[in-house]
Order: C-alpha cells, then structure tokens, then sequence
C-alpha cells in the first residue's frame, strides 16, 4: 500500500493532474502515509528533516535569482549575447550556450530554466531570431552542466547530503566528466538545429538595455556567493546555510541601496518548491521504512563485488532512464538514500549522480528544470510537444552521458 501511495504520489508531481501544483500531490501522499499508519508521524518529521540543508539552499538560490530577474541582470546579458554575436546565428547560437552554462554553473540549473529561458525569449525577438532553436539552448544546457559545481544543481545535494565532497575531491572527480557533456551536448545540438540555424537572420543593430546600478550589485553579489559557496566546499560545510545567508544578505544590500519593498521580491519566489520536496523526502522516508533501500542497497553492494565499472555504467543508465519515468528529483532522493546508507565505491556513486544529472536531457518529465522550461515557453505563447523533445532527447542525451562516464569511470 505504501508503496502504491508514493506511486500515485510521484505520478501526480509530473503529470499535475486538474492543473494541481506539483506539491499539493508530494504532501498529500506525504500525509496519506503517515494517516493511514504507514509511516510514524516520527519517521516522517525525521524525512522532513534530512531536507533542512536543501531548503535552505533553494531559498537563497531562488532569492538572488529573483533579484537578478527584477534587476534585469538576465535581460542584459541576453542583449549582450544577441549584440556581440554580430548579425551571426552560428555566434549567437554559442554565446547563448556560453551564458547559460555560466547561469547553471553559478546560479544552479532552475535559474537557467526558469529566468534566463524568458531573457532569451526576448532578446531574440527583439534581434528578428526564430526563438526556439536558442530556448533549446536553455533546456538541455540546464542539465548538461549542471555537475560542474555542487552549487549548479540542488540534486547534487539531494544525492550526496551531509557526505557532500569537499570542493577539490569534487572537482578531481567530475571536471572532465562535465567538459565533455558541455562539449559533447553542444556539439549535437548545434548539429541537430543547423538547418534552422542556417535559415536565419538577426539584427545586428540591437539596443543593450542599460544595467542599473542595483544590478551591478546584484551581479557583485552573486561573485561574493560563488566565492563564499567554493569556500564552504572547500572546507567541507554544508552548503545550505550559506547560501541563505548570502541570499539574504545581497537582497537586503539591494533593496536598502535602491529603497524598494522586500515584498515584491518574497512574493514572486516560488515557494511551492519547498513543500513539494519535503513531501519527496517523506515519501523517501517511507521506502526506507519499509525497507525498499536496503534491498537496492543489497543489490548494489552485490554487483559491485562482481564488477565495479560494470556496476557504474548500470546504474547511471539505470538512474537516467528513471529520471524521465519518476522525474530526476525523487530518483535523486532514492539514489542518495541508497549511497548513504552504506559506503559505496565513489565511482558509483558519481556515476549516479550523473545519471540523475544528466539523464533528464531525455525528455520533458526528466527535471525540474526542464518542467519549468516548458512553463516558461507556454507564458510565452510557444509549444513544444513532448514527442518533439524526446526526439531531441535522444539524439543528445546519451552520447553526452556516454562520454561524461567514460571520463569519470576510467
């Protein structure tokens, strides 16, 4: 039964039945476990819990990317892509891609969905582009480098939580790994839109909107986080509070020098998210009452003792393919309960962390991110079907995710 409920509960997150938000079905079914006396209302707290860091994380995160949205920081570097690529779609193409692995690499990948997504909307039409091939940009370059940092995606902290790598052990592993899905996802994307690209003609007199002097410091302020945020890395601290903190402390420097109301900024953050994922937590917390993560726990241990690289590839394909069936958020939460249960070869656990990484360039249901991507385009009046994605997906997914592993597991 428990397990039929956390079902019924993940497939209400992704398919949003009656235009329900994704966290009312995480809470409900969180709260159907506990009610129905699946799960002790201890077990579930203690599931909430082991989510404090993550909250805190996506609180700051979506702070200072708010205040970047409002600020029009965005805006302006999507004008300064549009102005320097000089009339060239190619260019545009690549400085498009540019500014979004700096977006998803400093600022995580629901910024580059979320915020940047409109920016680009807008720069290009304003250029006289056909939007969509650089929209597809902010899509998959969301999940592509969304490793390069633990800050550049909250599933790196859903997987590792409280054993997160230091920064330099984290780098070692996954650099070159992130390298070459960058590389490798732009090179078949570029290949994949060639046509449309080749059919294009932009302005190459576009006006550059102004950054206002509380951009700047937002701008500032985002240096100083990456900078704090390395630092905690570095020296192995949860990375949760010091992103709400510096969150705080650069809206509070802002708003104070610009004399404008905090409320506008809080209201138009996307608080739903914060529910939704302690509601994943709980259900997380259920699969391991019930014990379901002892026995993939078992199994791993099983196969790694067989074979460890085998054991790598498997479950990085295992956990790609789950993203786009589950989403990348719960199969997160189940993979890093699976991890930190018992100690795990580090290769396997990077190798999952890709997978749920990486694996939602397959298809629309496979992130967050990319969820909120598709929300972003219907705001703007554009459809893509989800048929049109995966067939995108599948000519860019996994030769990026083939090449990161291969790098990482040898």
């Amino acid at each position: 039964m428990a397990g039929s409920i956390i079902v019924l509960a993940t497939a209400g997150v992704i398919i949003r039945p009656f235009r329900l938000l994704e966290a009312i079905w995480a809470v409900t079914g969180a709260l159907a476990l506990v009610l129905l006396g699946l799960l002790p209302w201890g077990d579930a707290l203690t599931g909430v819990r082991k989510g404090v860091d993550v909250y805190l994380f996506l609180i700051g995160m979506m702070l200072i990317a708010e205040l970047a949205r409002r600020e029009g920081l965005f805006d302006y570097l999507a004008a300064l892509a549009v102005q320097h690529a000089r009339g060239s779609p190619r260019r545009l193409f690549l400085l498009v891609y540019l500014v979004g692995t700096l977006v998803t690499v400093l600022l995580s990948n629901d910024a580059t969905a979320i915020v940047l997504t409109p920016a680009v909307y807008a720069a290009t039409r304003a250029a006289g582009a056909t939007p969509l091939p650089y929209l597809f940009v902010c899509a998959f370059i969301a999940n592509a480098a969304s490793f390069v940092l633990p800050i550049s995606n909250p599933a790196n902290l859903v997987v590792f939580g409280a054993r997160l790598p230091h920064l330099g052990e984290w780098l070692r592993q996954f650099s070159l790994p992130s390298v070459a899905s960058i590389v490798v996802t732009y090179l078949v994307l570029r290949f994949a839109q060639r046509r449309a690209l080749k059919e294009e003609k932009i302005e190459t007199n576009v006006a550059k909107p102004e950054l206002s002097r509380e951009g700047k410091f937002t701008a500032y302020g985002i240096a100083a986080i990456c900078i704090v945020l390395l630092g905690a890395s570095a020296l192995d601290v949860q990375l949760g509070l010091p992103t709400f903190i510096c969150g705080v402390v650069t809206a509070a420097v802002v708003l104070i020098a610009s004399r404008q109301s905090p409320w506008p900024v809080v209201k138009d953050i996307s608080w739903g998210v914060l529910p939704l994922v302690a509601g994943l937590f709980v259900m997380v917390e259920a699969l391991i009452q019930i014990g379901a993560i002892g026995h993939l726990n078992a199994m791993l241990h099983a196969a790694v003792a067989q074979s460890g690289p085998k054991t790598a590839w498997g479950v990085a394909i295992i956990t790609s393919i789950a993203d786009n069936i589950a989403n990348n958020l719960p199969v997160g939460l189940i993979a890093g309960s699976v991890a930190t249960s018992d100690h795990l070869p580090p290769q396997i656990v990077g190798a999952m962390l890709i997978g749920v990484d990486l694996g939602p360039n397959l298809s629309v249901t496979g992130s967050l991110a990319t969820i909120l991507w598709l929300v972003a385009l219907r705001r703007e009046g554009l459809h893509v079907s989800a048929w049109r994605f995966l067939g995108l997906g599948l000519l860019v997914m996994p030769p990026a995710l083939l090449a990161a592993l291969s790098l990482m597991i040898y």
